[in-house]
């Protein structure tokens, strides 16, 4: 089958053209008296054929599992594999009415590697033209573009002012000012983060306008529809002023997809449910990890050693809602959202601030603090600033109450802060000198506790986000000390060939190391921007390898990352000294319901339109909840077929022969962590006891 024809939707056609490639397989369902005969024959076929063992090892796990019944982690759906049962039903001419044509398209591709090794070439040449298609947002051209972006948004924005004119805002023009005044005034504001957030677009009408009416009417239609769901619209001018609205220049569809809703997240949006199943909280219930939190959604928990904490503060907020967040649950449910003034600390925060801290006090266990949201730096500086200082004085008590505990008694003290924060991209004029100041602050005091690794853990999705005003931000909070390292998440517009490689190789040359690759969740509200793990797999294997470090050298970065200031000027002397574009530190993984991060999975089946049924293993390579032990392996069913994957490249643009060879990625082993990412050892040994757990 020419790979222009994998997206035919015939089954007649399909048909014909499996039977002249497979002519033995087309005659074991004629001369099969059964499905059961059929299946028989078919585990004799692959097995005693001499093609590529790991190909036959996957057919005979489909053979194995068909007819089995599973449970799918995510949805809680109890199914049946009939994987082998609809090729039978296909080659004997009576497909059921719901069977795809992109379920016997993979199949084909799986017999057809059967038979032949998969065509895999690694060239760095190829992956440099790869990268070379992807500008980024400190390119001149790009700029210029931008330019001429944020000129018609601050006409927009002085027209806005002009109609909403009110007295008690901080954001109005003298009496009788001029144009030229009046823009000289906005673009002065343009350096303000709180400029930017109260300005923010919160409707599609508005958007559109900022956007030169651009839109076209089925994207307006379906905006109005979110809104009339509401849904919440949020965002920044500055982020706006990132897209690129011509038709010519570059292609802007990784952060399109991040502001424009799709039909089915809009269809969705009221019955979204939480994919992360642990961070459903019920008061004095254990989650589904097993870990017993406070009585409130400020602690989500799904390790041992590590806790995510999201302050009652504006750090609910972001600096704009992602399409594909994570978190969409908990927008649809109202405890995040971008009421800003309402999210303004109360009294009663202190209190509770004071019993969170306690928990993590108190715990055997935790040694990490991850403050997110929302976003961390939506939080004022103040408010912050509170929230590092309790953190400290927690740190301080929990290493007093370790000097009177033996050893193999003692507590896990605190090892590791992390901020989590998309404002570099979306805000980056939030990251001021006395936000820095406050990151400086807080790095010298806990470095003398005890506390030796401080990450802002960012999110850039693109190298378009990568501007002039980002790079000042990066630079700003390097010079407090801090690592900064990156989180993907591998939409369709960021998975395109060479997207990710050139990311990476832009946030090195800046000092930014990455940290994760993730999948989407696999959700409906999710299928226009999910990647298959199989795409996610190749990219690991043919683009991300040659910033793979070699083994003599990984101690060498690992202390020129944890000890070098300023970083990017090393990292791009490590990168030339060794000939690599970047350095792959991320993994690429999936995120779990209840069990983690994971990308140790085999292919057991096909659903009849053409998704991949996997099997889940947890990642051996660090401590889980042991309720890992009573949930064993785990079935996730991806929401989008592999040759319904390609056609939206195809639609993007891209050569679809590019990707040919990710039939073949239907295993996967979870990669190991970089050791910047790995906990130091303790002086002491600390206890095996967990506290605030039920199993």
């Amino acid at each position: 089958m020419l790979i222009k024809e994998l997206y035919e939707t015939d089954l007649i056609k399909l048909k014909k053209e499996f039977t002249r490639t497979f002519p033995s397989l087309a005659s074991l369902a004629r001369e099969g008296e059964c499905f059961e005969h059929f299946k028989e024959s078919l585990k004799y076929y692959v097995s005693s054929s001499a093609g590529n063992a790991k190909v036959v090892d996957r057919l005979l796990l489909f053979i194995a599992y068909d007819g089995r019944m599973i449970d799918e982690l995510s949805t809680g759906e109890r199914r049946t594999i009939q994987t082998i049962r609809y090729l039978w039903e296909f080659l004997n001419g009576n497909p059921r009415p719901t069977l795809s044509p992109d379920a016997i398209i993979d199949l084909y591709h799986q017999f057809l590697l059967l038979e032949k090794e998969p065509e895999v070439v690694y060239d760095p040449l190829r992956l440099k033209k790869q990268m070379a298609r992807w500008p980024t947002g400190l390119d001149e051209e790009v700029r210029e573009v931008r330019k001429a972006n944020k000129d018609r948004i601050i006409r927009s924005l002085i027209r806005r002012i002009e109609r909403h004119h009110s007295p008690t805002s901080r954001y109005q023009f003298a009496e009788g000012a001029t144009e030229e005044e009046k823009y000289q005034q906005v673009e002065g504001w343009w350096q303000s983060s709180r400029f930017h957030l109260a300005m923010a677009i919160k409707s599609p009408t508005e958007l559109n306008a900022f956007l030169g009416n651009t839109l076209s009417p089925q994207t307006m239609q379906l905006l109005l529809t979110a809104r009339k769901k509401g849904m919440p619209f949020f965002v920044t001018p500055y982020y706006l002023s990132l897209l690129n609205t011509s038709a010519e220049g570059y292609d802007d569809m990784s952060i399109r997809s991040y502001i424009l809703y799709s039909q089915e997240l809009v269809d969705t949006y009221g019955q979204i449910k939480a994919w992360e199943k642990e961070d459903l909280v019920v008061k004095d219930e254990p989650n589904a990890a097993g870990w017993l939190l406070p009585g409130s959604h400020n602690i989500h928990r799904r390790y041992p050693e590590v806790a995510i904490l999201i302050p009652d503060s504006m750090g609910r907020a972001c600096g704009g809602l992602c399409a594909s967040c994570q978190r969409m649950y908990e927008f649809q449910s109202e405890r995040l959202n971008f009421d800003l003034e309402a999210l303004k600390p109360k009294e009663t925060w202190d209190k509770k601030l004071s019993r969170l801290m306690n928990y993590f006090e108190e715990d055997a266990q935790l040694r990490d603090i991850l403050i997110t949201g929302g976003d961390a730096f939506m939080s004022q500086n103040a408010t912050l600033r509170k929230i590092l200082d309790a953190v400290y004085r927690m740190a301080v008590r929990k290493r007093r109450a370790n000097e009177s505990r033996p050893d193999g008694e003692k507590y896990a003290e605190l090892q590791r802060v992390r901020l989590g924060s998309r404002l570099l991209a979306y805000l980056p004029m939030r990251i001021t000198d006395d936000l820095v100041e406050v990151l400086r602050e807080f790095k010298e005091k806990a470095s003398r506790i005890g506390v030796t690794q401080f990450y802002i853990q960012t999110h850039f999705q693109t190298p378009l986000e990568v501007t002039p005003d980002a790079k000042r931000a990066i630079e700003a909070i390097l010079s407090a000390g801090w690592t900064i390292t990156n989180q993907l998440v591998f939409t369709v517009a960021a998975s395109r060939r060479g997207h990710t490689a050139k990311l990476r190789q832009t946030l090195n040359a800046l000092g930014v190391v990455c940290y994760y690759t993730f999948s989407v969740k696999g959700f409906r509200e999710n299928y226009a921007v999910f990647a298959p793990n199989s795409r996610s797999l190749q990219e690991e294997n043919e683009e991300k390898r040659f910033g793979f470090i070699p083994k003599e050298k990984r101690l060498e970065l690992d202390e020129l990352i944890r000890t070098r200031q300023p970083l990017d000027k090393y990292l791009r002397r490590f990168l030339k000294e060794n000939h690599l574009p970047f350095v792959a530190t991320d993994r690429n993984v999936l995120n779990l319901p209840g069990i983690g991060k994971s990308m140790t999975f085999r292919t057991v089946g096909l659903t009849a339109d053409g998704r991949r049924i996997l099997c889940f293993d947890h990642d051996a390579s660090r401590r889980h909840s042991p309720i890992i032990d009573q949930i064993g392996r785990v079935y996730i069913v991806e929401n989008k077929s592999i040759a319904d994957y390609l056609r939206q490249l195809e639609a993007l643009g891209e050569r679809v022969d590019a990707y040919r060879s990710i039939w073949n990625y239907c295993e996967g082993k979870t990669e190991p962590r970089f050791s910047i990412y790995e906990y130091p050892d303790y002086p002491f040994i600390i206890t095996e006891k967990m506290t605030n757990l039920q199993l």
